[in-house]
């Protein structure tokens, strides 16, 4: 695991989630947390607990400071002096385990006082009845007899289902013999039974070979467990379990015949005697039977009548016996309030959001911890327990169990809106838990493979608002999860040894088999509500076939529903494609980078992190792979949404993550595969298409890509939508970027706008988009007709100068229209088509009646922008331009510019140039694509122009 120094405990930077009334600006009350019910039943049962402890401490004061300190000789041997006394050492017991909670648990807590009978219940039952048919046939059994039997019993059951390591090789002898033992206890009766002495060795040998081959398989030696996989499958612990429930069954069922008895005595008895056997096996510790022992004491000890010189003796005897039977009701109440928890706790399984089994038992640790922190703090303690809390003490704690039940918790709670802004509040002040969520990152133990699996999951959701700054070494261990189910490579022969190549395939051949193991452990657990489902959705499909039964109005029905709803368990969602250690690392980065640029520079300095998400863009995998389709679709989107984030970062950092991207050898070489290849989906071509964009924002790989021409035709098909030209609204995202990665590689690239001619009819294309009012891809298409009149306007044939000459009307009309970044877009093509068919210019100026609203509107745009935004630096300069051409082809345009006092806006212009404007664009704070001309320069031609003209 990574080393924990240097996490500071300071506040963790993380925004919280807010709903949509937060943002509205109102001030709506949070909706009640779903373990408020469960919370108020704990409390219930935390109250009526401690006043039983209370009554009980009391009682022990009273009794050996009052009776037997001061009434010792008076009291009677023969009952108040031992029932007293053994009253006393009863509650000595009590407040002794007390001291340590552990003990107290195991042996006096209200929770785990009844514990489910379960199939196992039939053995321990069975045992039970066959002592006492033992018992009966020998005339042995009495009072006494039958008393011992119970206490027998019920401490070995207790001790059976003890939780400690001491005690584990107990439990398994325990659960391996017993059903045997069950049986063989069986076979005494048989000298005397009901059933003729051969039939009854018939069926008892019939039931001892089947229990004694399931004991047999159970036994932990090689050859016995393969012979048992073997015969009975994988369903084999399934199997098991139907052949010792069948023989149990059985079994008792044959010894019902054992006794003589009448029939109504017989029934009577037996049911006497399964019912004390089925209590017997139900507790789970000594709360109950010790609370009926005070209930039964104090109630016998109340009718006891006293001298009339005992009157000090008879109150204080009473007194005591009173607080002996209210605490014993007390803890007999809270048994059986406890008892009916399961229904408080189910329907926080269906509230909270919980699924599968983890669910139930995640609810039931958090009852289990709410009950404790209800009893070791006040009952009325103002501290908040909640399931947010629950989960972050659980993963901080040392056991392994909770620590995945907590980090589940946690992924859960994110999936859910009032649950995640309850967490994320949380989290803000705890940097431990969050640190303790990154550093499971880093557990490559394979019992701990769901934990770190869980632990990425919920980084992904902490990444979107985390500033990884506080946490050093994150991207270390976010990187390494890109390391997670890799493949062995291939290497060069000259570089690469045996050993080396060995020791890879066996890793690789273990991380396989550790695969199948799982999604075979997988298919074999099943649900142990499931039968119970089935059972109650087949009585319901019957009950649907009475005809004289509403469903709507019958309350049986209703109620029958919801106990159907509450045994019912969610079913847990399956795995899905995107669970993948590198596709979670991935989504960690992407979001991390969404976050700030101090994110972007941990990104950039973790060592070798660029090349491995660069790795995952090759599209043709080797032909030994084992990853199926969809997870190579996966991997392979994820890689893109990473790579194109990073590469639309601002910024000198964006321009480092650029350079590192860009320079790799393969990139390309995997884009353009993409891009080639049908089977790739829409969505990662687009991904393809705004990383090309991105990166080429630099000179030399505008030019690195445009040698590599499928990746411009496939922009260009793109954009013109020649790959679904059927359907009309094809995917406008995927063109207009499409469109955008055309521009930004004709910009400054005049071999590019070659390429890019090529395409036939092209500028008749863009003419079409332009023409076209719905706005989508306009200013793109203008713009990449700017750089092919920039760069190629000696290329351009007639048909295509035509063209040009048809969309000016449509370009002065927006100039008069737009603002903003459009409208530098648009002056930039309109002083283009003035620079490249100067006639055409100014006959649709002069005959449209436009001339002087289009340089009344240059010169007040001239005005407006003294100060130039980063999202059009450009916009005087385009101006400058469309002046100094118009100017250049007709001279009389100076009168006109003259008359709307231009030389006064060019020399605001001269006054307040910026640095700023010699740039295109900007990301962030970074400029990009500097002029070769500088706009002091293109401010001296059109004074120049106008004193001339």
């Amino acid at each position: 695991m990574a080393n924990g120094a240097g996490w500071g405990e300071h506040h963790v930077r993380i925004r919280p989630a807010h709903d949509g009334a937060g943002r509205a600006g109102k001030s709506a009350a949070p909706p009640p947390p779903p373990e408020m019910v469960l919370n108020r039943f704990v409390r219930l049962v935390a109250l009526i607990e401690r006043l039983g402890n209370a009554l009980g401490t009391l009682a022990f004061t009273w009794a050996t400071v009052v009776l037997l300190g001061g009434y010792s000789k008076d009291l009677s041997l023969q009952d108040d002096f031992w029932y007293a006394t053994a009253i006393v050492f009863l509650e000595a017991a009590r407040m002794f385990t007390r001291n340590n909670r552990m003990d107290y648990q195991l042996f006096f807590n209200t929770r785990g006082a009844f514990r489910p009978v379960g199939w196992n219940g039939l053995v321990a039952v069975l045992c039970f009845f066959d002592v006492f048919v033992i018992l009966w046939e020998k005339d042995y059994l009495s009072d006494m007899m039958l008393l011992s039997i119970v206490i027998i019993f019920a401490t070995g059951r207790f001790l059976s289902g003890l939780k400690l390591n001491i005690c584990n090789p107990l439990r398994r002898a325990t659960s391996l013999w017993s059903p045997l033992v069950a049986i063989l206890l069986t076979a005494p009766p048989l000298y005397n039974g009901g059933i003729g002495p051969l039939t009854s060795w018939i069926v008892f040998t019939a039931l001892l070979v089947p229990v004694l081959l399931v004991t047999i398989s159970r036994l932990r030696f090689t050859r016995i467990v393969k012979l048992a996989d073997s015969i009975l499958g994988r369903k084999q612990k399934l199997w098991r379990r139907v052949f010792i429930n069948l023989c149990m069954i059985a079994a008792l069922g044959m010894q019902v015949y054992m006794l003589h008895l009448d029939p109504f005595m017989n029934m009577s008895l037996i049911m006497i005697v399964q019912v004390c056997a089925l209590v017997v096996v139900s507790f789970g510790n000594f709360q109950v039977p010790a609370a009926v022992l005070r209930i039964c004491l104090a109630s016998l000890s109340l009718q006891h009548s006293y001298k009339d010189d005992q009157e000090n003796l008879a109150a204080s005897l009473e007194i005591f016996y009173w607080m002996v039977l209210g605490q014993g009701i007390l803890y007999a109440v809270a048994c059986m309030l406890e008892f009916f928890s399961f229904i408080p706790r189910r329907s926080l399984v269906h509230c909270g959001g919980f699924r599968g089994q983890w669910g139930v038992d995640s609810v039931n640790l958090y009852y289990a911890y709410a009950l404790e922190k209800r009893m070791q703090e006040g009952v009325l303690a103002p501290k908040k327990i909640s399931l947010s809390n629950f989960a972050m003490d659980s993963l901080n704690s040392n056991s392994s169990k909770n620590q995945l039940y907590g980090i589940r918790m946690m992924h859960s709670f994110l999936q859910r809106e009032p649950t995640k802004a309850q967490l994320l509040s949380k989290l803000t002040t705890s940097t431990k838990t969050v640190a303790r969520i990154i550093r499971m990152l880093n557990w490559t133990s394979p019992k701990d493979t769901t934990i770190r699996l869980y632990a990425a999951k919920v980084t992904a959701e902490l990444a979107k608002d985390l500033h990884v700054v506080t946490f050093p070494g994150t991207m270390q261990l976010v990187s390494a999860l890109l390391d997670a189910d890799s493949r062995p490579r291939r290497r060069n022969p000259l570089l690469d040894t045996d050993d080396e190549q060995e020791e890879r395939q066996d890793q690789f051949l273990n991380r396989e088999d550790n695969r199948e193991d799982a999604a075979v452990n997988q298919s074999q657990r099943q649900d142990p509500l499931q039968d119970t489902n089935n059972l109650l959705e087949e009585t319901q499909t019957c009950s649907t076939q009475q005809p004289f039964v509403d469903k709507q109005n019958s309350y049986i029905i209703r109620c029958w529903q919801w106990m159907k709803k509450l045994c019912s368990i969610p079913k847990e969602q399956l795995s899905a494609d995107h669970d993948l250690l590198p596709a979670l690392a991935m989504s960690i980065i992407e979001s991390l980078a969404w976050c700030d640029q101090e994110n972007c520079v941990e990104i950039n300095n973790a060592a070798n992190l660029i090349p491995k998400i660069i790795g995952f863009t090759r599209f043709k995998h080797a032909m030994n792979t084992v990853d199926t389709e969809a997870e190579q679709k996966v991997m392979l989107k994820s890689s893109l949404k990473v790579l194109q984030r990073l590469t639309g970062i601002g910024g000198e950092i964006g321009i480092t993550l650029r350079y590192k991207i860009s320079k790799h050898p393969f990139l390309l070489r995997n884009l353009s595969e993409i891009l080639k290849d049908n089977r790739s989906s829409q969505e990662s071509r687009k991904l393809v298409t705004g990383i090309l964009r991105n990166i080429a924002i630099d000179g030399n790989i505008r030019q690195d890509i445009g040698r590599i021409q499928l990746i411009i035709t496939r922009l260009k098909q793109t954009f013109l939508n020649e790959e679904n030209p059927m359907i009309a609204n094809a995917d406008h995202l995927s063109r207009k970027v499409a469109g955008q990665a055309l521009a930004m590689l004709t910009t400054e690239s005049a071999q590019n706008c070659l390429i890019v001619l090529q395409e036939p009819d092209f500028i008749k294309k863009l003419k079409h988009m332009i023409l076209i009012h719905d706005g989508k891809y306009i200013y793109v298409a203008a713009s990449l007709l700017r750089n092919l009149c920039l760069h190629s306007r000696h290329e351009l044939r007639e048909p295509d100068l035509k063209e040009l000459s048809h969309i000016l009307r449509e370009v002065l009309e927006k100039i008069i229209d737009v603002e903003g970044a459009e409208l530098e877009i648009i002056i930039g093509l309109s002083s283009l088509i003035c620079k490249t068919i100067p006639e055409d210019f100014t006959q649709e100026l002069e005959g449209g009646q436009i001339k002087r609203r289009f340089v009344k509107r240059l010169v007040d745009v001239l005005n407006a922008n003294t100060e130039p935004g980063a999202n059009c630096p450009g916009i005087r300069r385009v101006i400058l331009e469309q002046v100094i051409y118009m100017m250049e082809s007709n001279y009389r345009y100076a009168d006109c510019f003259n008359e709307f006092r231009m030389t006064e806006a060019l020399s605001v212009v001269e006054q307040t140039l910026s640095h700023a404007e010699n740039y295109k664009f900007f990301l962030g704070d970074a400029g990009f694509m500097e002029y070769n001309t500088p706009i002091s320069a293109l401010v001296v031609r059109a004074k120049e122009l106008m004193c001339r003209n």
